[in-house]
């Protein structure tokens, strides 16, 4: 099957994927653009997975305030301070920090919270938590985007929120 530079284009925007892996995609699901962010984002999950043994050591800290009362840390990091520079990356960074202050995960990972915890991972462990500005991903499908997008091994190392009043 023949795929269009358009429908390349579209899929390229949805993903941020690369041409080549969106062309793949596109050919793999024969032109069906669902079915071919679903192949992308399961590819975008194994290069996560083969990357969970290398080193973060470059990033950045962003910070979120809203309206004065409520603010947000995030530290995110990555193998490259090239990454870390990229417009893709500062996003991703802003939207988690975003993320924090809005929904006030009180751990990072659903595996550092307390048994005894009053609510469900999806509502107070980050990673786990719906994505605010796409509620059919989680936070972890988000960072995993960038990952295959990026090619590198990303991860939030320390969070907090502050509340005015709190």
């Amino acid at each position: 099957m023949v795929i269009n530079i358009d429908a390349i284009k579209t899929l390229r925007e949805r993903t941020q994927a690369g041409v080549m892996d969106c062309r793949q995609a596109l050919e793999e699901a024969g032109g069906d653009m669902d079915q071919a962010t679903a192949i992308l984002r399961d590819k975008g999950l194994a290069t996560a997975s083969k990357r969970a043994d290398r080193e973060t050591n470059h990033g950045l800290v962003e910070a979120y305030i809203h309206g004065g009362r409520i603010g947000a840390l995030v530290e995110l990091n990555c193998e490259t301070d090239f990454v870390a520079r990229t417009d893709l990356f500062k996003t991703l960074a802003h939207d988690i920090a975003m993320q924090v202050a809005s929904m006030q995960p009180t751990v990072i990972c659903p595996e550092d919270l307390d048994p005894d915890a009053a609510g469900s991972p999806e509502q107070l462990a980050l990673l786990a938590q719906p994505f605010i500005k796409d509620q059919s991903k989680s936070v972890q499908d988000r960072i995993n985007e960038t990952v295959a997008s990026t090619g590198e091994k990303i991860k939030v190392r320390r969070m907090m929120r502050y509340s005015l009043g709190e």
